[in-house]
């Protein structure tokens, strides 16, 4: 044999030996316990959580490199607002506990939350961050102690409570920032929305995300055109018959039509009172698929976040138009530049910038209306426009994508007979939301 194959001989050797010795250290290392380990400087530098309580500053090292990305998005001023407020969340199911948690990692800085219920098995498919060894707890006391794990600067004040009338001072005490109502059953939720709207809060209405799939289907929309969802649509006939309440309450549901019915009550058991938690709250549960309520609670969350940092959005409508109705605005708008205006050459829109103007600035509303469907008129996903046209804002200037209001035809026609001084005088109100859509319309389309 030739000298290479004993040097490749004793070459297989030596490294089977050491692969060996390796294996044999592992073993007596998985058997012998370690010495302790230094920390990582990062773990070094987060204080305690008696200490940390207070330090909530992005001037401090560490708590900026956490929202860093947030910081990136907003910018800081935005993110300082957020770090300054306080919310409150009604109700700690699948929908709450996931707002809660992005509104924790998201760097809020007072959260209460609010849950007479406790952490069941079944509960464990859509919850943010319960386990089975918490089941049996308070919701809220869950929250509390998994939030001071992720962001320990936080104050997080736990309330096991039922929202109810009479817990309302103490329960909504502190001036909150805004609440979210995430809470599924409708006398409750009826009392917490009539409060805030009484006090002035800021409030957050989640519908029913059990027996739903489709997170295509999630929108935002005022309280006066919930008729979409069976919750929302009776929290809404509550509000306005007893209390009032028309609109002005922004309301997260599913447009989508449940795929399933509440379980029947034979599975219930024998007695079904026996499951009855608290009088009057329903028995029987709905089935949940586990992915929409964290949908739910991620969607509230944005639209919290968005609100608190000063940058809000303008949630996508609700209701649906046919493309035969935006061409009977084009053909209006068209007919009437040339006989109020003389213009033979038509507007300088086209279909496209109607749809646009239409649904997405005036959502199918006159400019100068409450701002609402009221009460008997559209709901849903369903709009007329057949009383409505667009025309000019400004009259000295043409008819393009920023210069167009929608109006019923009677508004129409005392507006083209006034000019925008008048306007600005005799309708301060109907002036400013006009030139604030016009911003939005310039921010939108890079037009000026």
């Amino acid at each position: 044999m030739d000298r290479s194959f004993w040097v490749g001989v004793a070459a297989g050797a030596v490294a089977g030996a050491g692969i060996l010795y390796t294996l044999q250290q592992g073993a007596w290392r998985a058997c012998v316990p370690l010495a302790p380990q230094e920390p990582l400087p990062l773990m070094r530098a987060v204080k305690p959580l008696d200490e940390a309580q207070g330090v909530f500053s992005l001037d401090d090292e560490i708590v900026s490199e956490h929202f860093t990305r947030n910081i990136q998005f907003f910018g800081r001023p935005s993110q300082e607002r957020i770090m300054q407020s306080f919310v409150i969340v009604v109700g700690l199911g699948g929908v709450g506990s996931h707002a809660a948690h992005m509104l924790l990692r998201s760097g809020v800085r007072k959260l209460r939350l609010i849950d007479f219920d406790q952490v069941s098995l079944s509960s464990l498919n859509r919850h943010a961050l319960a386990t089975r060894a918490d089941v049996g707890m308070p919701k809220a006391t869950c929250l509390k102690e998994h939030f001071q794990e992720v962001v320990p600067e936080t104050e997080v004040d736990a309330r096991v409570a039922m929202y109810s009338e009479e817990a309302e001072e103490s329960l909504l005490e502190g001036r909150p920032d805004f609440v979210l109502d995430a809470i599924d059953n409708i006398d409750t939720k009826v009392a917490l929305l009539a409060a805030c709207k009484r006090r002035g809060i800021p409030v957050l209405c989640a519908a029913g995300a059990g027996a739903k799939a489709d997170p295509t289907r999630l929108r935002i929309a005022d309280i006066s055109e919930s008729n979409v969802d069976p919750l929302a649509r009776a929290v809404r006939h509550r509000l306005r018959r007893q209390l009032g309440v028309e609109a002005g309450i922004p309301v997260l549901l599913s447009t989508e039509k449940p795929r399933c019915r509440l379980v029947p009550i034979a599975e219930v058991g024998e007695n079904p009172l026996d499951y009855q938690i608290v009088p009057n709250f329903r028995v029987r549960t709905i089935p949940v698929l586990g992915t929409m309520p964290a949908i739910f609670g991620l969607a509230a969350a944005s639209y919290i976040l968005c609100q608190l940092a000063g940058a809000p959005f303008q949630p996508e409508p609700i209701f649906k138009l046919s493309k035969g109705q935006y061409e009977t605005q084009l053909q209006r708008l068209t007919e009437r530049e040339g006989l109020v205006y003389g213009n033979s050459e038509g507007p300088a829109v086209d279909l496209d910038d109607v749809i646009y103007l239409v649904r997405n600035v005036w959502r199918g509303l006159s400019a100068k209306g409450a701002g609402h469907v009221l009460p008997g008129a559209d709901k849903g996903l369903q709009r007329s426009l057949k009383d409505l046209t667009l025309t000019r804002w400004d009259a000295q200037r043409g008819a393009t994508v920023d210069n167009l209001v929608l109006l019923t035809f009677e508004e129409a026609e005392v507006h083209e007979a006034s000019d925008l001084n008048s306007v600005q005088q005799s309708e301060p109100e109907l002036f400013w939301k006009v030139s604030s859509a016009i911003t939005q319309i310039h921010a939108d389309l890079g037009v000026h």
